[in-house]
């Protein structure tokens, strides 16, 4: 899990020259309050770091410069205490490259009816202040959060929790490196995608190597780190009986452990934050990787089946930004309905890849055979998924722009046992019903691959596609469809 505390979010306040020494050093010390509380309050789950004031153009130019240049800062938040002039922050904000938070607040959370004088105006006047650089960023079409409230109020330090977790995400994306083993699955539009323009928007490169560099490594693995592992496998899960040692399928169990232990390595050695594989490219491989995809995705790998890099990113992208918090995230692919009509619902798995993240209770670490492929039966973790609110969430590549496109849904715990489906699972009921909420994704262009999420909410993607630059549609409660195709036909126009 990465530890968001590592990740530095700078709190930088505007002011200027004008208002004399006395009234800066009470900036100052103004700001470096805030900075302290928000930086000590356990809500926000970054390093908030305070910095001097900045009173012109140069300064505002060289906090931006070092900000683009320090690894470990992942964004700014901007608080105008006074008013600072914008055109001062022109040169800044034009090379700015880190996410930009815009706390609309005061130091005082009341107005003080009996003492209040101009001295005090001159001070606190972040209500035309911050219009002011609100002004600038919209006249230079900036994508940037806005936060309204006062600093110590809970709603204001969950935003900032919020945009932070989508900084930490999207800081995550840059200079990464995803693998692809084997190409995309034959025919398969959505999935396929613009990988150049991928590495231009977004930061991250996707490349491919072929299935026999990375059997190689599966085959270098040692006995004793295969034990080692399946004894993990045992302690960790419900492990069937028919793999255990000295029975006709724990030899399946040994080739499963190589071929996660064979990932692992391989990733660790590439550098690689995810991957794709495809059960069309196999060769040299004893069984598709069922358990090993599943516990690297545990462990904080994105991944996507049949080549879709896309997705891959995404869940990665999506882990990191719910490190720490309850539940869980998990490549996904919308399977089959259930159309009764008093209990419409979405049964979500895959063939094997679901992440245990998201399981509820113990795992059953199973062995099943496996219709297409054409190898041996895989080992899988087989599990359900509890009820909660949760979204899946989708990249798609429309040819001219990238479309996150998210989908709040209502996940159910099952009712029924599910003897012959051996595989994880997750049900749901898509917003605002069944019919919107499927005609909506469908009219998107939506895939049937996504991240499903346990502890992200809407707003983290629409804070995320902001710092991507990207276009982002919301299916919630509030969709109808006529407003919907009105969305999609107003977003074309703005993005030709």
């Amino acid at each position: 899990m990465t530890n968001l505390k590592n990740f530095e979010v700078w709190f930088v306040t505007g002011s200027q020259h004008l208002y004399g020494e006395e009234t800066l050093k009470k900036v100052a010390e103004h700001s470096q309050i805030i900075a302290q509380f928000l930086n000590a309050d356990s809500r926000i789950p970054v390093t908030i770091v305070f910095k001097p004031t900045v009173k012109s153009p140069e300064e505002i130019y060289n906090i931006c410069s070092e900000a683009n240049t320090t690894k470990n800062c992942i964004g700014i938040i901007a608080w105008m205490h006074t008013f600072s002039p914008a055109k001062m922050w022109i040169g800044g904000l034009k090379i700015l490259q880190k996410p930009l938070c815009h706390l609309h607040t005061q130091f005082n959370s009341d107005i003080p009816w009996n003492d209040i004088d101009m001295d005090f105006m001159n001070l606190n006047q972040s209500a035309h202040g911050d219009r002011e650089f609100g002004f600038i960023m919209s006249r230079m079409r900036l994508r940037r959060k806005v936060i309204v409230g006062f600093w110590q109020d809970a709603k204001v330090l969950e935003s900032i929790n919020v945009w932070a977790r989508a900084a930490a995400g999207w800081n995550d994306w840059q200079g990464a490196r995803f693998v692809r083993f084997g190409d995309n699955m034959r025919f398969v539009a959505v999935t396929d995608g613009d990988k150049v323009e991928a590495e231009m928007k977004f930061g991250y490169s996707v490349n491919t190597h072929g299935i026999g560099d990375l059997v190689k490594v599966i085959n270098e693995v040692t006995d004793a780190d295969t034990d080692k592992l399946i004894q993990e496998y045992q302690d960790s899960y419900q492990l069937h009986d028919s793999l255990n040692k000295g029975n006709e399928k724990h030899q399946s169990l040994l080739d499963a452990a190589r071929i996660e232990l064979g990932l692992k390595y391989f990733l660790e050695q590439g550098n690689f934050k995810g991957f794709t594989d495809t059960f069309e490219d196999l060769h040299g491989m004893t069984q598709l990787p069922g358990i090993g995809t599943q516990r690297l995705m545990a462990a904080g790998y994105g991944f996507g089946a049949e080549g879709d890099w896309k997705t891959a990113a995404l869940v990665r992208a999506m882990k990191v930004m719910g490190s720490g918090l309850k539940g869980g995230n998990s490549f996904m692919e919308d399977y089959t309905y259930h159309f009764n009509p008093d209990n419409e619902m979405v049964l979500g798995s895959h063939m094997l890849e679901i992440c245990p993240s998201i399981a509820d209770g113990k795992p059953s670490c199973e062995i099943h055979p496996l219709g297409i492929g054409g190898k041996a039966d895989p080992v899988r973790l087989v599990f359900n998924v509890s009820g909660g609110e949760a979204l899946n969430a989708s990249v798609v590549d429309m040819g001219n722009r990238f479309r996150l496109l998210v989908n709040e849904v209502e996940a159910v715990t099952p009712v029924h046992d599910l003897p012959k489906l051996p595989v994880a699972r997750v049900l749901w009921k898509p917003k605002p019903d069944m019919a919107t909420g499927c005609a909506a994704w469908i009219l998107a262009g939506g895939a049937h691959h996504t991240c499903f999420s346990q502890n992200l909410t809407a707003e983290h993607l629409e804070d995320f596609a902001d710092m991507a630059g990207i276009e982002c549609l919301l299916i919630s409660e509030q969709t109808n469809i006529r407003d919907f195709k009105n969305e999609l036909r107003w977003n074309d126009l703005a993005t030709r």
